[in-house]
């Protein structure tokens, strides 16, 4: 059965929050999903995963956040190819307007190198999900689904 997993880094609770409507989303396409905490993440996080979420926010002037630095720096060297990636960022345009999920785009970045296919644009949502939000969420997972079949 293929194995969706979400690597997300949260500080505010926005991006919990959208890891939790991907990880809903996969459930109701059948997918076997693990979400998993940044600090709890590690090269080998993917290694047995059909497909590879990250959602992250973007910390002050462009940052990465602290606990994803590491896993940011060893993902370039992992080898996901025949893997489907996808990541999703959330930020606050109007405070930080110059760095709107800039974290995220690193990360879309860094996956290219993986070897992996990237299966749907990255998704930016400002601050924690509303409604609109989740469909998107919803149509990024689909699309990810059918990337990886």
């Amino acid at each position: 059965m293929t194995l969706a997993k979400i690597v997300y880094a949260s500080a505010t609770g926005n991006t919990e929050g959208i890891s939790e409507i991907l990880e809903a989303a996969f459930e109701e396409l059948d997918i076997d999903v693990e979400r998993i905490e940044a600090d709890d993440a590690d090269e080998d996080t993917y290694e047995d995963a059909d497909i590879c979420v990250l959602a992250t926010y973007t910390d002050g002037d462009g940052e990465r956040p602290f606990d994803l630095e590491d896993f940011y720096e060893e993902l370039p060297e992992q080898d996901l190819s025949g893997k489907v990636f996808g990541v999703v960022g959330s930020g606050d345009s109007e405070l930080y307007p110059d760095y709107f999920c800039f974290a995220a785009i690193d990360f879309d970045k860094a996956f290219g190198e993986t070897g992996a296919t990237k299966g749907a644009e990255l998704v930016k949502i400002e601050n924690a999900a509303d409604d609109e939000d989740e469909e998107r969420l919803k149509a990024f997972v689909k699309a990810l689904v059918e990337a990886e079949a």
